[in-house]
């Protein structure tokens, strides 16, 4: 058993230390406790005021620790790095920058299941990121916000918004444009406001099967349609 898992509370700064020794030789108490004053590491703390380092927290003073020693990245890259990473990007590639999963769920043709908890609704990108990852020029994004088919979430895009940019981006090679697609949107709305009817007053389960079932229903009436 590693000292991450010797207890259910977390590991002690010394296990810690350990652990990490083992790949970085020169580090020391001193140096996890500079990181965690920096803002790099927050670990939990007892009633006492031990800190508890969970698996987590440990893999991000990983991070951290190789960075420095393969890539000299200084404190702040290596903070900006660390915060992309908790919006769900991935980390970056040596000399590079975080980026969005190059795979991200998206629903088959006539799917007999939609696992929308599998969806990229965690990430959090801003406009750039969102234009990057989706392959997606700034115009023709403004033209997708314009129409309410992106919407940001706060100050950041998720996963959704990825799917959908790529989406409209295929249909323009066809010719469709943004003010095109608006339909689809419309459905949309009218097939949630049907959902959250019947899942009033929380969302659940139900709320996925609901979901999964109208986008098997949607696929399905599409190609009904289409092979007439």
């Amino acid at each position: 058993m590693n000292a991450a898992d010797s207890s259910s509370g977390g590991s002690s700064i010394g296990e810690v230390l350990q652990l990490l020794q083992t790949e970085f030789a020169d580090v020391t108490i001193s140096k996890i406790r500079f990181l965690e004053a920096e803002g790099l590491v927050t670990p939990a703390r007892t009633a006492s005021g031990y800190r508890k380092f969970s698996a987590a927290d440990i893999e991000r003073l990983r991070y951290v620790l190789t960075a420095q020693r393969d890539q000299y990245l200084p404190l702040k890259v290596i903070k900006d790095h660390l915060g992309a990473m908790d919006r769900g990007l991935r980390p970056p590639a040596p000399g590079g920058r975080p980026a969005a999963p190059e795979e991200l769920p998206q629903p088959a043709g006539l799917p007999d299941a939609v696992d929308f908890s599998t969806y990229g609704t965690e990430l959090k990108l801003t406009r750039d990121e969102l234009r990057v990852a989706a392959g997606i020029t700034a115009e023709l994004l403004e033209q997708l916000e314009s129409h309410n088919l992106v919407v940001a979430r706060g100050n950041h895009y998720d996963g959704d918004a990825i799917l959908i940019a790529k989406a409209a981006a295929e249909f323009a090679q066809y010719g469709i444009e943004p003010r095109h697609l608006r339909p689809f949107r419309a459905a949309a709305d009218r097939e949630v406001g049907l959902i959250e009817q019947v899942v009033q007053p929380r969302r659940d389960d139900k709320t996925l099967e609901l979901a999964a079932l109208a986008v098997r229903l949607h696929a399905a009436l599409v190609r009904s349609r289409l092979t007439r």
